[in-house]
């Protein structure tokens, strides 16, 4: 059985099922700093140095790998930082469900799950039916950054933001300028493998009044009525 989700804060860890939803993040991390998010944080070492580098902005981390979550924790209550908090769960079920939208300044996304067998493909994180609830997390004007080393699923998800019409990205082909976020992408740099990398913003907050929809996300969606009744 799926261990429920649930939310770590500096001092206690609880189901999400105990608190209202949307999540309301700003009492639990009390500031005035903006939010960033990053999906799939793994032992959470750019998320760690994140906080701990930007003090007076609120992180958010989501992981799906019960041990990783919680070595996360672990560390960031050692190092006795308080502008953070984490969930473990499924990502798209929490941005569905439990969080809300347009509050995060930033997103990232780093070396994601790619997926690659064909009846999987509709788990991954960014698709034509899934990128408006992703997105969705981003106030107007948020920026998101995105990496995987599974070049076809990159590329997919290049195309496939950039035929959003409320979404700009470009390709970072040298990399982030202050070098590898990630221990797979330290890895995978020593081990000369390409990468591809995204930074893109959204113009519009997904789901707010006047947001276009992904043109294949809103294709995917088939609504049916009664036939009239014969008069």
């Amino acid at each position: 059985m799926r261990r429920q989700a649930t939310i770590s804060l500096p001092a206690a860890t609880r189901p999400v099922a105990e608190l209202p939803a949307p999540l309301p993040v700003d009492e639990l991390v009390p500031g005035a700093g903006p939010w960033e998010v990053e999906i799939g944080f793994g032992k959470g070492r750019y998320l760690l140095a994140r906080a701990t580098a930007e003090p007076g902005r609120r992180f958010l981390g989501i992981e799906m790998a019960g041990k990783y979550e919680r070595l996360f924790v672990r560390r960031a209550r050692q190092r006795g930082l308080t502008n953070w908090l984490s969930l473990h769960g499924e990502a798209l079920y929490l941005a569905a469900a439990v969080l809300p939208g347009a509050f995060a300044a930033h997103l990232h996304v780093y070396f994601p799950d790619p997926w690659p067998k064909s009846r999987h493909h509709k788990r991954r994180l960014f698709d034509v039916e899934s990128v408006d609830l992703v997105l969705g997390l981003l106030r107007p004007g948020g920026g998101f950054s995105f990496a995987t080393d599974f070049l076809a699923y990159g590329e997919l998800v290049r195309d496939l933001l950039a035929a959003h019409p409320a979404v700009a990205v470009e390709e970072m082909p040298r990399g982030w300028p202050a070098g590898p976020r990630t221990n797979y992408e330290a890895k995978y740099v020593r081990e000369g493998r390409p990468i591809l990398r995204l930074e893109g913003t959204v113009t519009a907050s997904a789901g707010g009044e006047g947001f276009p929809l992904h043109p294949g996300g809103a294709g995917a969606v088939v609504a049916a009525v009664a036939a009239p009744a014969a008069g």
